[in-house]
């Protein structure tokens, strides 16, 4: 990446998530981790108490960049074909024809995904590891860009089912929105004739300029320096106490992928550590599994991140 893609990536990326921020009040943080997902070519978890803007932040992405969008929600009769289509056979053609599933589209939200059953939630895997549905032998492929946001309630959790750390992974990244600070709630209020704030987003990038800000963002330099206070921090991960499993070759990958997109929207052309301290919670608070001790001891997976950087020194210098 040269300086002056850096330059036009940044740019890009500010005019993206200002507009999101129309829809989405107060929520700069969330918004720019949502497209650093995106232009990752990764997919978000979100876990959230209801009502905090979960859909909305889904539908103001997919409008802002031109997308198509569908909202599955999960319930335990959810089935797998009601998620990746089904073959139905027509009778006056005589011939069996597929008939696309809401997967089949850019931005796919998945309303509360532990409510349904781990079979419907595998159904899920494929699509978002591979980018292609296969049904009956025959493979169907996603359109571009695509995303799925899955959202869970950390409450009411009777007759759900929780995703196993194998899908969990699928996610690059896992966050919250949360509730609005005062002066978005009161601007929120104040436009309450506003019944769908999404609707006053309209596109500012087209398909094409985001498949140009993916493969821009995958070009950023990334020293060795770096990618060693990465491979650091995996194993120091899987040493720290009440941590059952650590930081996995994967989570490494993933962390590095963000980090590249990180920087080029801040306008560089080089990932730094403090790229790698910033989307550390993100990335590693669901793929860091605590013993049952952790619970007793009170101690967080927050916790334990915020041990894990103070136990590895940053690289100060490039090799």
């Amino acid at each position: 990446m040269t300086p002056d893609q850096a330059t036009w990536f940044a740019a890009a990326f500010t005019r993206m998530a200002d507009n999101i921020g129309l829809a989405v009040l107060g929520k700069d943080h969330v918004v720019r981790l949502a497209l650093t997902c995106l232009l990752s070519e990764g997919h978000l978890l979100l876990e959230d108490l209801p009502g905090t803007g979960k859909t909305m932040l889904a539908r103001a992405l997919s409008n802002t960049i031109e997308g198509t969008h569908a909202r599955i929600q999960f319930t335990p009769d959810l089935l797998p074909t009601d998620v990746t289509g089904v073959t139905v056979y027509d009778q006056h053609k005589g011939t069996f024809d597929f008939h696309q599933g809401p997967i089949f589209h850019d931005i796919v939200l998945a309303d509360e995904i532990n409510r349904a059953s781990p079979k419907t939630q595998a159904a899920l895997l494929e699509v978002m590891e591979e980018g292609h549905v296969t049904v009956d032998g025959i493979t169907h492929d996603v359109p571009h860009p695509f995303m799925v946001i899955a959202t869970q309630n950390p409450i009411e959790q009777a007759g759900t089912y929780r995703l196993p750390e194998a899908q969990l992974d699928r996610f690059l990244m896992k966050t919250s929105v949360g509730y609005p600070d005062a002066d978005a709630t009161e601007e929120l209020l104040l436009g309450s004739a506003v019944r769908d704030r999404a609707s006053l987003v309209t596109p500012v990038a087209s398909r094409q300029v985001v498949g140009d800000l993916t493969r821009l963002a995958g070009s950023v330099y990334v020293d060795r320096a770096v990618v060693r206070y990465v491979r650091e921090l995996a194993e120091a991960s899987r040493e720290l106490p009440h941590v059952k499993m650590g930081l996995s070759a994967r989570g490494c990958l993933a962390l590095v992928r963000v980090a590249k997109t990180w920087a080029a929207a801040d306008g560089r052309t080089t990932v730094v550590p403090s790229d790698i301290t910033a989307l550390a919670s993100p990335v590693l608070c669901h793929r860091l599994l605590l013993d049952p001790q952790a619970q007793f001891s009170g101690v967080s997976v927050d916790d334990v991140i915020e041990r894990l950087l103070g136990s590895v020194t940053p690289p100060t210098t490039r090799d």
